[in-house]
């Protein structure tokens, strides 16, 4: 397992929003939980106000489920360009769901992935990424608290 702190993920940031600026999205779209945190920096960073979310459910704590669950699907009917945000594409079903059903109901959108950590053997790569996993990665905001439960 490999911790990943705030001090890494500032400097990501920084390294991902250069390349996402060239792009000039209309909008963020933060996959939740995952994204919510890389897509906040983010918007930031680019001076983008339009950041959405979207739920996704394909796993259980660290099991993997048969089913992918999309709702919560933000009207994306008056945007063209979004970048879809999530913290880690793993084996990419997820993503390519998210896609799916995205292009369906908005046909017209350019969309394009962002990511802190993908898997290269994942059925996607993102457009945008930074590190390659090669180990379950322990995200400073999946820390819990144990006195808060």
């Amino acid at each position: 397992m490999r911790f990943y702190s705030y001090d890494e993920f500032k400097i990501d940031v920084n390294f991902l929003s250069k390349q996402i600026r060239e792009y000039k999205p209309d909008v963020i779209l933060a996959v939740a939980r995952g994204g919510m945190t890389l897509g906040h920096f983010l918007a930031e960073a680019l001076e983008l106000r339009d950041l959405y979310s979207i739920n996704s459910i394909h796993y259980e704590e660290t099991k993997k489920l048969d089913t992918i669950d999309i709702f919560n699907i933000p009207d994306l009917s008056k945007v063209k360009k979004v970048v879809i945000v999530d913290d880690i594409i793993d084996s990419g079903e997820t993503m390519i769901e998210i896609k799916k059903v995205l292009s369906n109901k908005f046909p017209h959108l350019d969309l394009k992935v962002a990511t802190i950590y993908y898997k290269e053997k994942a059925l996607i790569i993102p457009d945008y990424k930074v590190r390659e996993a090669n180990e379950w990665i322990e995200f400073f905001w999946d820390f819990q608290i144990d006195n808060l439960k």
